[in-house]
């Protein structure tokens, strides 16, 4: 469909519009869900070690980019998760960016299990943090600050050392995994 003459080119994004978007109520805990969800994320597994030598692992859609002077980034951990314990005691974490074909790896960081490393290739990051391969990008930082937010734990890092490759990454959108070919 043309743009109507006279128009500008950001009127053609607005063709869906015409309809007023219904008002929820924020004591619907569904209907605010499936409304945050029409936020995409990318999917990330966020890792550390505690000092007695304890490692954890939990996917995370919670992370952006806050500052790049001083490089920092944030994540968000669920109070009630029982790695909390780990990510509070460890100086370092590793935030991993998965790839569109890690979907299994999202879904073993995602549940409950004794050891989610088990079987995996890993190596030893900052802090002694696993680091696992194949992944987008890989922020290996140390442990500023947190904040008590709700229900979860605001966790900021400073971003120690990166690394990046071109691979698709993983989304999620609308309580559903997504590839940006729209998999």
């Amino acid at each position: 469909m043309g743009v109507p003459p006279g128009a500008g080119a950001g009127d053609a994004a607005r063709t869906d519009q015409t309809d007023p978007l219904p008002e929820g109520s924020v004591t619907d805990t569904r209907g605010l869900r499936d409304a945050l969800g029409c936020f995409a994320t990318g999917i990330t597994v966020v890792t550390a070690r505690a000092p007695d030598g304890l490692v954890a692992g939990v996917t995370a859609n919670s992370f952006c980019s806050v500052s790049l002077e001083p490089p920092l980034v944030l994540w968000c951990l669920a109070k009630a998760a029982p790695s909390r314990s780990v990510f509070a005691r460890a100086t370092h974490f590793a935030v991993h960016v998965l790839a569109e074909n890690q979907l299994h790896i999202s879904d073993r960081f995602c549940k409950p299990s004794k050891n989610k490393f088990a079987g995996l290739e890993v190596s030893e990051g900052l802090g002694g943090a696993p680091l696992l391969g194949g992944v987008v990008a890989l922020f290996e930082c140390l442990r500023e600050q947190r904040h008590d937010a709700g229900d979860h734990v605001i966790i900021l890092g400073r971003v120690e050392r990166y690394r990046h490759a071109k691979r698709s990454p993983l989304l999620f959108h609308a309580s559903g995994y997504r590839g940006l070919g729209g998999t």
